[in-house]
């Protein structure tokens, strides 16, 4: 089956490398730019699966993107695979989280992934369309260590009051994201992660010992919230787990680098920072 992967970025670049170009089961490139309207249909051979990566605009509320992309397609794909955020829990103050339990997004950016998702879902009931959801934490690996912050000196929270966390390498998430395309492959929603749930303060310290430098500081929560930017004050805001047993038994994927630190280790042996 062949694949259209929608925007090119950091993950979406990985899983075209996994993906042969010009196969049976190929994939098909093609610029769009779903900003502004545009008439040039998607032409690829069917039968067919869409990997959807792109995020909704920041500036803009709801999902115009997917309202632009989806009047391109001429046919209809048999699968899509919609690339969403575990942020759409909201905070569960250290809880563990289900894929069954009720979203409560609190972040604007959260809130219109949740409005992608329900997008997403009653296009793919009215048109008999697959419909596969990932609910991806924070995503790490070559050129995505911090290891910029951690030169500067910028401080962590102190690892006693630090929430837990969750997060998943770029190679493993891409080759999740190939499963999710197999057309064998149960539809549903997924909780994507890697299945430690160490701290960013712990992750933080983990990149500065593997790099040879020296650890952030670390301030107090209270300091934290006075000295840190908005964004970085509401992802401390937010804390829970991901149970991600569907990912391992239903979608059938086990990450590679289940130790974050075998995953710093292998992205750190490239050249990007």
């Amino acid at each position: 089956m062949h694949t259209v992967v929608i925007g090119n970025g950091y993950t979406g670049q990985r899983v075209l490398k996994l993906i042969p170009e010009n196969a049976a089961t190929g994939i098909s490139r093609q610029t769009l730019d779903l900003d502004k309207p545009n008439d040039e249909q998607i032409k690829v051979p069917t039968p067919y699966s869409v990997l959807y990566t792109v995020p909704p605009r920041p500036d803009s509320p709801g999902e115009p993107r997917i309202q632009t992309f989806l009047p391109l397609l001429k046919t209809l794909p048999q699968r899509i695979v919609y690339l969403s955020t575990s942020g759409v829990y909201g905070n569960r103050n250290g809880k563990r989280v289900f894929e069954k339990d009720r979203p409560s997004p609190e972040t604007p950016r959260a809130k219109n992934r949740l409005i992608a998702e329900t997008m997403w879902t009653d296009w793919c009931q009215l048109e008999k369309v697959a419909l596969v959801i990932l609910r991806i934490p924070g995503i790490y690996g070559p050129g995505r260590l911090g290891l910029h912050k951690i030169e500067a000196r910028i401080p962590v929270i102190r690892e006693e009051e630090a929430n837990p966390g969750n997060r998943i390498h770029v190679d493993d998430l891409a080759a999740c994201c190939v499963r999710a395309l197999d057309e064998n492959t149960p539809p549903g929603i997924y909780n994507v992660g890697d299945g430690a749930h160490h701290s960013s303060t712990w992750f933080a310290n983990a990149v500065a010992r593997l790099a040879r430098l020296e650890p952030p500081p670390q301030v107090p929560r209270t300091e934290a919230k006075a000295a840190f930017g908005a964004a970085r004050v509401s992802f401390l805001n937010e804390s829970r787990i991901l149970d991600t047993t569907r990912m391992l038994k239903i979608l059938g994927f086990t990450p590679r680098y289940t130790d974050p630190e075998q995953g710093i280790a292998a992205s750190m042996r490239t050249k990007t920072r």
